[in-house]
C-alpha cells in the first residue's frame, strides 16, 4: 500500500512507462514537470500545442525538448481534441491539461466521436499527505461536481475507490462528511450518508467500507468518536473523504495546502483513462506528483 508521495514516485518508476498526452503544452511549469517525469521514468510525454511557443519556452529555460514528440496544434481547443484522440486511439495512456481552460479539455474528453467517455460521471480526486495524519487522504469532489445527487455521490465514491485500489488499498474506508453525526431529514446530506452506508453494507462498493453521517472530527479522530459515543469502523482511520458539495471540498483542500502544509496530487476519474487536471496555482512538485498519480492509475486500468 502506498502511504507517501515518495512511494508513489517509486511505484510509477517500477511499472512500464506510460505515454502522456499533454494538451496545450506551451506552459513553463507544465514543461518543467513533464521533463522531470520523463527524467524519472514516470511518463513519456507527447507535447500537443503551439510548437513554436513550446520551443521558445524550452530555449528560455534551457530545456531540451528534442527528445519529445511535439505535435504542432496552435489552437488550444484543437490541441485538446488531438491530445484526447491520442489516448482514445491507443497512442497514449493518459492525458494532462496544459495552458487551456478545463472546460475545453473536458469537452474533448466527453466528445462522442474521439472522447474518453466512461460509465460513471467525471469526478475529481485529490490526494493529500498531511504531516499530522498517518496515511494519504483522498478528498472528493472539490473540483467538478457542484451539488451531487445520491446517485452521483455513489459514482464519485466508485471513482475514488478506483484510485485507492490502484495505490494498493485493499479495503478503502470512506467517510461521508456531514455537519453532524445523526441523520436529520432537514439535512439532506445526512440522509444520503445513511443510504450510502446501506449500499456499502449490501456490498455495492466491493471491499470498501462506507460510513456516515460523520463530521470531520470523527472522520479523522478516534478520540472524538469515542468522546461522542459514536462507533464506526471508519472514524479516525479514513482514507476517502466524500464531501457533500464542491465548496466544502474546495475549502478543505485549500486548508490542507495552506494551513496543514500538505503535499498533494490530483486526477479526474470516470473516463476511460485518468486525466491529470492541474491548477495554475499548483507547485511544480504537485504537478509532478499528479503525473505520477495519473501514471500509476493508468497502469492499473
Amino acid at each position: 500500500m502506498i502511504t507517501s508521495f515518495e512511494q508513489l514516485i517509486q511505484s510509477a518508476k517500477k511499472q512500464s512507462t506510460m505515454k502522456l498526452a499533454v494538451a496545450a503544452a506551451q506552459d513553463e511549469e507544465v514543461l518543467l514537470a513533464v521533463d522531470e517525469a520523463y527524467r524519472l521514468g514516470i511518463a513519456e510525454p507527447v507535447l500537443v500545442g503551439d510548437g513554436a511557443a513550446i520551443r521558445d519556452i524550452a530555449d528560455r529555460i534551457k530545456m531540451d525538448v528534442t527528445k519529445f514528440e511535439i505535435i504542432d496544434v496552435p489552437d488550444v481547443r484543437e490541441a485538446a481534441r488531438e491530445a484526447v484522440s491520442l489516448v482514445s486511439g491507443g497512442r497514449a495512456q493518459f492525458v494532462m491539461k496544459g495552458i487551456l481552460g478545463t472546460a475545453d479539455l473536458l469537452k474533448a474528453v466527453l466528445d462522442k466521436e474521439i472522447g474518453l467517455r466512461g460509465i460513471n460521471l467525471l469526478s475529481h480526486v485529490m490526494v493529500y499527505k498531511v504531516p499530522a495524519y498517518h496515511k494519504l487522504i483522498f478528498l472528493t469532489d472539490g473540483g467538478m461536481n457542484i451539488a451531487p445527487s445520491l446517485e452521483e455521490k455513489k459514482q464519485i465514491i466508485e471513482n475514488a475507490i478506483e484510485v485507492c485500489t490502484a495505490l494498493g488499498l485493499e479495503q478503502p474506508k470512506v467517510a461521508v462528511l456531514t455537519a453532524v453525526e445523526k441523520a436529520n431529514d432537514k439535512m439532506p446530506a445526512t440522509m444520503d450518508a445513511v443510504k450510502l452506508k446501506e449500499m456499502s453494507e449490501t456490498g455495492e462498493f466491493g471491499n470498501a467500507v462506507v460510513d456516515g453521517p460523520l463530521s470531520f472530527d470523527l472522520a479523522f479522530s478516534k478520540e472524538a468518536a469515542k468522546h461522542k459515543g459514536v462507533e464506526s469502523p471508519v472514524a479516525g482511520d479514513t482514507d476517502v473523504l466524500l464531501v457533500p458539495a464542491i465548496e466544502v471540498g474546495n475549502g478543505i483542500g485549500k486548508c490542507m495546502t495552506y494551513f496543514a502544509n500538505a503535499e498533494s496530487a490530483g486526477v479526474v476519474m470516470g473516463a476511460k483513462a485518468p486525466i491529470v487536471l492541474v491548477s495554475r496555482a499548483d507547485t511544480h512538485q504537485a504537478k509532478l506528483y499528479s503525473i505520477a498519480l495519473g501514471s500509476v492509475v493508468a497502469g492499473k486500468i
